[in-house]
This record gives structure tokens, C-alpha cells and sequence, in this order.
């Protein structure tokens, strides 16, 4: 792992950024945004995609705040390997081919935090530095 300060802060951000980006799929689903699929007259969602809204819009945000970072990112990385392979593997095995880079790239990103963890600029972090200083 590059221990550097420019590891760091691009490790920072592509946390903040893959969660950003989540939450907004989760917020698509639940609440409408960006003209979404359900929320506010939209109509009811499938139980299914109920739960992906919530994991994605809930996980989302964990991940950009760095909180429970390696349980939530691993839970994600779960819900995207399964949205891949039901949602776009009976398109084509590939994923430029079956519209699926996006759920692989979330599926591997998370899969990187839940080895890794938030890093240093994360509320992960600043729980342990309580935890610290409270011995």
C-alpha cells in the first residue's frame, strides 16, 4: 500500500467519490432524483430493488463518511457481484458488451475497501483516535 501523502489523499477520494457516486443510485431508486425509477411518483419498487436502493443509498453515504468501512464496503461488493451477474450477464458474458463496467468497477473498488478500510481521513479513523485517547 503507497504510504505516500498523494496515496493518501487519492485513496481518500476515491472512497468519497465511489460513495458519492453509490448513494446517488440509491437516491435514484428510493427518492426520485435525477428523474429515478421509483420514489415519489414513481411507483413502488420491486422488493429487490427496494433493498439495492437502500444498500446503496445507506451504504453510499457510509462509505463516503468512512464509517464502518470494510462490513459496508464488502456488503456492497456482494450486492454488485449479484447485480451484475442478474442483471447484465444474460446480456453477454462481457461487460462493455452487457452495459455492466459500472457494477464491476463498484463490485472491485469496494471489494479494495473492505481489504483496506476508510484510511486515515474517515470517521473509521476518528473513532479510533478516540478510542485512543479514552485508554
Amino acid at each position: 500500500m503507497d504510504t505516500s501523502r498523494a496515496g493518501q489523499i487519492t485513496f481518500v477520494l476515491l472512497r468519497i467519490v465511489a460513495g458519492f457516486l453509490y448513494l446517488q443510485h440509491g437516491g435514484q431508486k428510493l427518492l426520485g432524483w435525477f428523474g429515478g425509477i421509483g420514489g415519489p411518483g414513481g411507483g413502488p419498487l420491486p422488493p429487490l430493488m427496494m433493498v439495492a436502493g437502500v444498500l446503496e443509498l445507506v451504504g453510499g453515504t457510509l462509505i463516503l463518511l468512512g464509517l464502518f468501512t470494510r462490513p459496508v464496503a464488502f456488503v456492497l461488493a456482494g450486492e454488485m457481484a449479484v447485480a451484475y451477474f442478474m442483471a447484465h450477464f444474460p446480456h453477454g458474458p462481457l461487460p462493455l458488451q452487457n452495459h455492466g463496467e459500472a457494477a464491476v468497477l463498484f463490485c472491485f473498488i469496494f471489494l479494495f475497501f473492505s481489504a483496506h478500510g476508510a484510511n486515515g481521513f474517515s470517521l473509521d479513523a476518528a473513532l479510533r483516535r478516540r478510542a485512543a485517547l479514552g485508554r
